[in-house]
């Protein structure tokens, strides 16, 4: 009966419209009320400790903030200059350095819309100027833009760290090898399909061309490394590395490129002036313009709409948590996996199940709700069936950047469309030959744990555990 009312509530404030935060909220609320002994009192201090309690989640605000910076601040254009630049001569080169720039901005960003946004914005536009088809461009940029929930920092990643209370570096370094290989994937098929369809190829710009848009492009990326080499090293948690990633991502979209805020358009050196004098000029530049950036109208609207998702996504997680609680409480887990162990289900049929009932869950809901509902419920179900937990987060990192492509709610499907101006049909026809690939490389990830698990390992390893 508890279970019974628990999800026929949630789902069916769900079908009448209601924000899932809401209806995770409001279900977990009546089924305490009326199977638990716990009090209203109670219900209000979980949701305080569910947020205060998980130091993880701390990290969710800093990478939108940067997240935020770095999509406004221009930094997407240079990674792209430099993927073209390095990538662009081979036949196919274009859409290859599309989704290189993806990846490159996923480490940066963590976020599947912010890397589809940013990127696609510029490059769809750009690959049918050079000839290739528009459902073409659309296709790759959809489906690499994926990859941003997938190449650490993932803030989906951290979602699940602290659903489970596994560790968030540990998830980290799992994503990073099923990243490059999905990328790798993606840009192998491009090459076959131009090699196919003749698609055209940019002219190799040159040694000196290729060093001086990667030394551009240093600005950005040098984020990757302060972030997963600070985390990787032991120097720094996630969240504290989350932090740091913020103010580098202020600084180096305000102050350094200058893009946005108080000196947008400044150059750093004039025509004619000596190298002494425009460092004095940059120096003065910068301590003016710090104060004055956070009045700035661009600088503002960047924190404000940070502050919008950030408040969002962690309402929807502290309502997730009460869920949680409801869950763990009524044993509702426990009972679940009793029952499919008696069924005798080996762990290879139970992770079919799994991702049927991801990529189902991926048609109708935000991939961190999904997290939060279905982790708590098959992490003890894989524990028992002795499925390492760093595997099945990022078996259910996969289903979530599948879900970011299936209707109605597939999240990139609606930014691609924004960005090419073409309705949902197009745009679903567009993505479904690249989407096969996802299905192949999440059937991989499924039944090779060591393509997830090999770096975690290898790092414990080299640490002594």
């Amino acid at each position: 009966m508890t279970i019974a009312v628990l999800f026929i509530t949630l789902f069916g404030c769900m079908l009448i419209g209601m924000p899932i935060a809401v209806a995770l909220g409001l279900s977990s609320v009546t089924t305490i009320l009326l199977f638990s002994n716990d009090s209203l009192a109670s219900i209000a201090l979980k949701l305080f400790e569910a947020t205060s309690e998980h130091y993880t989640l701390l990290a969710i605000p800093f990478f939108i903030l940067s997240s935020a910076f770095l999509s406004t601040g221009g930094v997407a254009k240079r990674l792209i200059n430099f993927a073209i630049d390095s990538v662009g001569h081979i036949r196919g080169g274009l859409a290859m350095a599309s989704v290189m720039a993806c990846m490159l901005f996923a480490a940066v960003s963590g976020s599947s819309p912010a890397t589809v946004a940013a990127i696609g914005t510029i490059v769809i536009a750009g690959m049918v100027r050079a000839g290739y088809p528009q459902s073409f461009a659309a296709g790759v940029i959809a489906n690499a833009g994926t990859l941003g929930i997938l190449i650490p920092p993932s803030i989906v990643m951290l979602v699940y760290a602290a659903a489970t209370e596994v560790s968030a570096s540990r998830m980290f370094m799992a994503g990073f090898i099923p990243g490059l290989m999905m990328g790798g994937i993606l840009m192998l098929a491009i090459y076959i399909v131009a090699r196919i369809k003749k698609l055209p190829s940019q002219p190799f710009p040159g040694v000196r061309q290729l060093a001086k848009s990667g030394a551009i492009a240093l600005g950005g990326l040098m984020l990757i490394i302060i972030v997963l080499g600070s985390i990787y090293g032991g120097v720094a948690s996630p969240t504290e590395a989350a932090a740091v990633a913020a103010v580098y991502a202020y600084l180096i979209s305000v102050l350094g490129y200058r893009d946005i805020g108080p000196l947008k358009g400044v150059a750093w050196r004039n025509e004619g002036e000596g190298l002494l004098t425009a460092s004095v000029r940059n120096l003065l530049q910068m301590l003016w313009a710090m104060p004055r950036s956070v009045s700035n109208p661009e600088v503002r609207k960047v924190l404000v709409d940070a502050s919008k998702v950030s408040m969002m996504l962690l309402f929807i997680i502290a309502n997730a948590m009460l869920f949680a609680h409801v869950l763990t409480t009524e044993r509702i887990p426990h009972s679940i996996a009793e029952i499919i162990i008696e069924w005798g289900l080996p762990a290879w049929g139970f992770l079919i199940v799994v991702n049927i009932l991801l990529l189902i869950a991926g048609n109708f809901m935000e991939p961190s709700a999904i997290l939060l509902i279905m982790a708590p419920i098959l992490f003890p179900i894989a524990t028992q069936l002795g499925i390492d937990p760093i595997h099945l987060g990022i078996i259910m990192v996969v289903n979530m950047e599948i879900g970011m492509l299936t209707p109605p709610v597939g999240l990139n499907l609606f930014v691609t469309a924004g960005i090419t101006g073409r309705n949902m049909v197009w745009v679903i026809k567009a993505c479904l030959p690249w989407l096969s690939l996802l299905l192949l490389f999440l059937m991989l990830i499924t039944y090779i744990p060591q393509i997830s698990l090999f770096l975690p390992e290898y790092i414990d390893q080299l640490n002594g555990y």
